[in-house]
C-alpha cells in the first residue's frame, strides 16, 4: 500500500472535488432567496450549528497554519488553542440567545443587520459591513493561501507535476471555491461542515495516536528532542515569549465572540433553546480537533531537529509533509480530503458575509434596495475571491499569522459594538461607530507599515483594547440613547 500512497492521496483529494461539485448543485436547486443564500433559511439543527460554529474557526487557519505556527514557535500557539476554547463560551454566554432573537425580530440575512436594529443606525451598519469586508480580505486570503500551499505540496511530492508554482495553485483553489459558492451558497457550506467536522474529530484523534506511536519515546522523546535544539521553543510561552503569549490569549479570547463568520451561524439555527445543546457539541469538536494542530507540529519540529526529516521549505508545509510521510496512506487521505473540506466550507462562510456587506449592507446604509440581490451576490462573490487571491499571494505571510490579523481586525471592530453592545443598554451609536474606524485605522496602518511591537505583542491585542476603551468611555459620557421597546426587551433577557 506504502508504494500507492500518493495515487491514494490525490484519488481522495480528486473524490473530494468531485463532491465539491455535487454539493454545490444540489445546494443550487435548495438557494432560491437571499436568505436561502446568506442563511440557509434559519433552519439549521443542532448538529449542523454545533459543527458549523467550530469548523468555522479551525479550517485552513487550524489544519496548515496551526501545525506550521508550532513548528516554528513550539509551544507559543497553544495559546491560541486554549483561547479560543475560552472564546466559544463567551460567545455563547454572550450572544447566543439575543443574536437569536434580534435576528428574528429584524429577519435579517447578515450581522449588519441585527446590528443596525440594536443600535437604530444606518451608519453603524454600514463601519460593520465595512470592518467585514476588510477583515474578510485578510481571513479569506488565510484559506486560499492554506489551500494551494497543500495543493502544492501534493503534487510536488507525487512527481505529476513537480515544478507547479504557488500562483497556479491559487488559481487552481481559487476556481474551485468559487465554483462551490457562487452554486451553493451557505446551504452548501454547513452541510460540508458536519461531514467535514466529524471526519476531522476522528481523524485527529488516529494522527494524534501516529504522532505519539511514530516517534521514538512519543512525546516524552518529542519534548527531549526539541529541548535538545531549542530549550524555550517546548517551554510554556514556546519562542514568542511571555507578552506575545497572553496577547494571544487576549485576543483569541476575547475576540472569538466578534468573528462575523462564526456568530452568524447562531443566527441560523431553527429553535432559540438549541445554543445551549450547541455548545458542548463545538467545544468537544474543537478540543479534539485541536489535537492535529499541536501533534503535528511538534512532530515535524522534533523530525526536523532529531536530523530524521529534511529541513522545511516552508513552515506551513508541516502538515502536508506530515500526512504524505508518516501517516497511514488512507488516513492521509481522508486527512487531506477533510482539511480541503474545511478549507472551502469555511471560505464559503467568508465570501457570504463579505458578499452580504457589499451586496445588501453597504447599499441598505445609504436607503438603496439592489434589485437581485441573489443574482448580484453571485456576481460580487467572484470579484472578492480575485481580491483574496491576490492578498493571498502578495501578503508575503504565513498561513497562521495572516489568519491571526483576520481575527484580530474582526475582533477589534466588532467585539465592543456586538459582545458589549448587545448586553449594555447604555452603548451608542457613536460610540459603535469610533470604535470601528479607530481600530481599523489602527490594524491596517499596522500592517501596511511593518510595525513591529514591542515584546511580539499581537497588533490586534492592542487595537481591542483601544476599542473597547473608546467604545465604553464615549458610551458613559454620551446621553442615554432611546431604545425600540423590542431592542429593549431583547436586551433584558
Amino acid at each position: 500500500m506504502e508504494t500507492m500512497r500518493h495515487a491514494i492521496i490525490l484519488s481522495a483529494l480528486g473524490l473530494y472535488m468531485l463532491l465539491c461539485v455535487g454539493v454545490g448543485l444540489w445546494a443550487w436547486r435548495r438557494t432560491h432567496t437571499t436568505q436561502d443564500f446568506f442563511m440557509a433559511g434559519r433552519e439549521l439543527g443542532v448538529m449542523l450549528t454545533a459543527f458549523a460554529v467550530f469548523a468555522s474557526t479551525l479550517s485552513g487557519f487550524g489544519f496548515v497554519g496551526g501545525p506550521g505556527l508550532v513548528y516554528r514557535m513550539g509551544m507559543s500557539s497553544v495559546w491560541m488553542v486554549v483561547a479560543a476554547a475560552i472564546g466559544f463560551q463567551v460567545t455563547f454566554i454572550a450572544l447566543g440567545k439575543r443574536l437569536r432573537l434580534m435576528a428574528e425580530l429584524s429577519d435579517a440575512v447578515s450581522l449588519p443587520d441585527v446590528v443596525a436594529l440594536r443600535y437604530g443606525q444606518h451608519s453603524t451598519r454600514f463601519f460593520v459591513a465595512l470592518a467585514i469586508i476588510l477583515g474578510v480580505l485578510g481571513y479569506l486570503a488565510t484559506q486560499i493561501l492554506a489551500m494551494a500551499v497543500v495543493l502544492q505540496d501534493v503534487l510536488r511530492e507525487a512527481s505529476w507535476w513537480p515544478h507547479i508554482s504557488l500562483e497556479a495553485c491559487v488559481a487552481i483553489s481559487s476556481a474551485i471555491l468559487v465554483f462551490y459558492v457562487v452554486t451553493g451558497g451557505i446551504i452548501a457550506s454547513v452541510y460540508t461542515d458536519l461531514v467535514q467536522g466529524a471526519m476531522m474529530v476522528l481523524a485527529a484523534v488516529a494522527i494524534f495516536i501516529t504522532v505519539t506511536t511514530t516517534f521514538e519515546g512519543g512525546m516524552a522523546g518529542i519534548n527531549r528532542a526539541i529541548a535538545a535544539d531549542d530549550p524555550q521553543a517546548i517551554g510554556p510561552w514556546g519562542t514568542l515569549g511571555a507578552l506575545g503569549c497572553l496577547s494571544w490569549l487576549f485576543v483569541f479570547g476575547m475576540g472569538g465572540s466578534g468573528q462575523p463568520h462564526v456568530i452568524t451561524k447562531l443566527m441560523m439555527n431553527k429553535r432559540m433553546r438549541d445554543a445551549r445543546h450547541i455548545l458542548p457539541v463545538t467545544l468537544l469538536g474543537y478540543l479534539f480537533s485541536a489535537l492535529l494542530w499541536i501533534g503535528i507540529g511538534l512532530f515535524m519540529r522534533a523530525m526536523v531537529v532529531s536530523g530524521q526529516h529534511p529541513e522545511l521549505a516552508a513552515a506551513d508545509a508541516a502538515a502536508s509533509q506530515f500526512l504524505q510521510h508518516y501517516a497511514h496512506p488512507i488516513l492521509a487521505g481522508i486527512v487531506l480530503a477533510g482539511l480541503f473540506a474545511a478549507i472551502m466550507s469555511t471560505a464559503d462562510g467568508f465570501l457570504n458575509i463579505g458578499t452580504a456587506a457589499i451586496v445588501h449592507d453597504i447599499p441598505k446604509s445609504f436607503g438603496i434596495n439592489i434589485p437581485n440581490e441573489l443574482w448580484w451576490a453571485r456576481i460580487v462573490t467572484v470579484v472578492l475571491s480575485i481580491a483574496a487571491a491576490l492578498f493571498a499571494l502578495y501578503s508575503g505571510d504565513l498561513v497562521a499569522i495572516l489568519g491571526a490579523f483576520g481575527w484580530g481586525t474582526f475582533a477589534a471592530a466588532l467585539v465592543p459594538v456586538v459582545t458589549i453592545g448587545f448586553n449594555w443598554k447604555r452603548a451608542t451609536p457613536l460610540a459603535a461607530n469610533v470604535a470601528i474606524v479607530v481600530s481599523l485605522a489602527f490594524n491596517f496602518i499596522v500592517k501596511i507599515s511593518g510595525l513591529r511591537i514591542p515584546y511580539n505583542i499581537d497588533p490586534g491585542a492592542i487595537a481591542l483594547v483601544l476599542s473597547l476603551a473608546l467604545f465604553i468611555a464615549i458610551s458613559w459620557l454620551s446621553p442615554k440613547p432611546e431604545l425600540t421597546p423590542e431592542v429593549e426587551w431583547i436586551l433584558d433577557h
